[in-house]
């Protein structure tokens, strides 16, 4: 295509993209009152969030073949400023509210051309809140559009525009696009402080999820620009993931195509580890609790995979091979653009249309067949492993025959070692998994027997990042956790079944405490996750420091609230006591500082990015020691505390 048809297309869209394009549902009465409704939060995630949901807009105008840059800056001046070159909102007046469109969508909650299949036939703006909750929770924001050969501009304070939309120059033939700059509200948000680093994760996702987008990422505050593109797209992202891995394969497998207006893309590989990696969007967003597109992709693994090793004499004929045994050591990134998504779930994250299924299942089974008859050396290597998981997974049963919680009220069915509460309500019943017995001994001394339950640990559990799961079963505390939990791992886990509400992770505050709560974690990632996207898992913050002063008594979290004290009552005659262990801390020093629900404070564990985390946990806990060392090389003088 010539560069002068290139610009007449641009121009014929944009010309047909004017005002009617845009639909409004309801108005944004109700935003700034509850803010947390629409980003989830007024703390640093929901701060980010905004930045997301004017990107989100861009990526739309991608999605369609309109928008190949996307500039995101971050400016000394606290504003975030989100630039692109679409096709650019329209300007014009809607024909039946009487209002320029661009004022419509920027001051209406779900207004905007998503509506219509005529003006974007996919996109993921629908499942965000828009960039009206933007505006509304924001101290002002300008928006410039370039369209037509003009470029327009509007001002809003907290939403409510204070100047019309206002032609302010001319631009050249064939230019356009949005740029849309904010200063978040101060008396709405906890932080106001943006973090390149957050944003960046979510902006390589979606370069990687958007082949050939080219996202640049601007920090005023460091000077550092980064930009993301990626014309290997899906291909590109298992590359990423993998880096510290090894493949079993060559190349990852890629597969592009679909039906039914349902457009698929699938790229996989498999690897040396033992861990399921599977990472599910629907029209860019992150299914994290998964949904039918995902169960249509097992659906056509664990069909086509087993009929090609029964073609192939693999198998014994009445041998079978379970989904699990499939994908284990599987990294796969599956990314599907429906017309109309309907979202499910709690957070939205699950994709709910019950056609997609079939669609996926149905291409992925002609796909993988013919890859499978055409790459017989990968096939055969992926079966052998599969195999091996499925001899292991024999073995797994009969270990976790032990582990099965025999109900509620059967005392016998608990580990021995376990301190149970008294409560048999979930809701208001707490299970503190306690590193050692001396610990474990004061914190059975020191709870409220009402509602906390106690598990001392001995020593460090296993490192389940290097070990399949009959290995995973036959380990002790671990499985002194399962029983106690009752609620089952992996495949078999049912979050209805869990005794406790909070699980409360309390290690020493040492090297050795945070190896266990890193060893913890990894387990709860690995084999529960739902526990933590459920929010079930907390870690538990001992104090560091006892301050004495005559009479006067302080408990320390930090280093900086030490100093501070210090300062603020003098040095002579304080008594300073360094905390190691939980064990320095009678029964009743721990209740006060750390397990009495009115003065302690619990860290929520979140898992914010799932691909992120993967990767920290494959750095930390895998078999390859070179990532590791360099990650430690590079953070160690600069984190007193590993965020993951």
């Amino acid at each position: 295509m010539t560069e002068d048809s290139e610009i007449e297309r641009k121009k014929r869209d944009t010309m047909e993209y004017d005002s009617s394009a845009i639909e409004v549902l309801e108005g944004l009465d109700g935003v700034r009152v509850r803010p947390a409704m629409y980003i989830g939060s007024t703390d640093s995630h929901g701060l980010h969030h905004l930045v997301y949901e004017v990107v989100d807009n861009s990526i739309d105008e991608a999605m369609a073949g309109f928008c190949n840059n996307i500039i995101v800056t971050l400016s000394k001046d606290g504003t975030v400023t989100v630039e692109d070159d679409g096709r650019g909102i329209p300007v014009d007046l809607h024909p039946k509210y009487n209002l320029p469109a661009l004022e419509i969508a920027m001051t209406r909650l779900h207004a905007g051309g998503k509506f219509k299949k005529s003006t974007y036939k996919v996109s993921g703006g629908l499942h965000g809140v828009g960039v009206s909750v933007v505006n509304a929770l924001s101290s002002w924001l300008e928006v410039k559009v370039t369209r037509g050969g003009k470029v327009y501009f509007q001002r809003y304070e907290r939403g409510k525009p204070v100047t019309g939309v206002e032609p302010i120059g001319e631009a050249p033939e064939g230019v356009s696009g949005t740029a849309t700059q904010f200063m978040p509200d101060k008396t709405i948000f906890t932080t106001l402080e943006f973090k390149s680093e957050v944003l960046e994760h979510r902006l390589r996702e979606l370069a990687f999820l958007n082949s050939g987008v080219r996202i640049l990422l601007r920090d005023g505050f460091s000077g550092k620009e980064e930009v993301y593109h990626y014309d290997g797209g899906l291909i590109s992202f298992i590359d990423h993931i993998d880096r510290n891995r090894t493949p079993l394969i060559d190349t990852p497998i890629f597969f592009s195509g679909g039906g039914d207006g349902v457009t698929i893309d699938v790229a996989m590989e498999w690897t040396d580890g033992y861990s399921e990696n599977i990472f599910s969007y629907a029209n860019n967003i992150n299914t994290s609790e998964g949904g039918t597109h995902l169960s249509g992709f097992k659906g056509a693994l664990t069909r086509t995979f087993n009929d090609h090793a029964r073609k192939e004499e693999i198998c014994k004929k009445d041998q079978q091979l379970q989904g699990e045994d499939i994908r284990e050591g599987i990294t796969a990134v599956l990314s599907v653009k429906v017309p109309d998504p309907q979202f499910e779930g709690q957070t939205k994250t699950k994709l709910g249309n019950s056609e997609v299924r079939g669609i996926v299942e149905t291409f992925l089974n002609e796909k993988l067949k013919e890859y499978l008859e055409e790459h017989p050396r990968e096939a055969e290597k992926i079966l052998q492993k599969s195999l091996q998981a499925s001899q292991a997974r024999e073995a797994a049963r009969k270990a976790r025959e032990l582990t099965r919680r025999k109900g509620l009220l059967e005392g016998s069915g608990l580990p021995g070692k376990l301190a149970d509460c008294q409560s048999r309500d979930p809701d208001i019943s707490e299970l503190y998994l306690v590193e050692g017995d001396s610990a474990g001994g004061s914190a059975k001394q020191g709870r409220d027997r009402a509602f906390q339950a106690i598990l001392p640990l001995r020593g460090k559990i296993l490192n389940v990042e290097k070990a399949r799961l009959d290995r995973v079963l036959s380990n002790n505390e671990i499985r002194a956790m399962i029983t106690a939990l009752g609620c089952g791992i992996g495949d078999e886990f049912e979050i209805a079944s869990l005794r406790y509400h909070k699980i409360i992770i309390m290690t020493d505050a040492d090297v050795d405490g945070a190896h266990i709560r890193t060893l913890l974690l990894t387990f709860f990632y690995r084999y529960m996750q739902d526990l933590i996207n459920s929010g079930h898992l907390y870690i538990a913050q001992p104090p560091l420091y006892r301050l004495r002063k005559g009479k006067q008594e302080f408990y320390c979290f930090s280093e900086e609230r030490k100093d501070e004290l210090v300062k603020m009552l003098g040095s002579q005659g304080i008594s300073i006591q360094r905390y190691k262990g939980l064990g320095e801390m009678n029964p009743g020093q721990l209740w006060e500082t750390t397990m009495d629900p009115a003065s302690r404070t619990l860290l929520r564990v979140t898992v914010e990015d799932a691909v992120r985390a993967d990767e920290m946990f494959t750095i930390l806990m895998g078999d390859q020691v070179q990532p590791r060392k360099e990650f430690i090389e590079a953070h160690a003088l600069e984190v007193t505390e590993l965020d993951i």
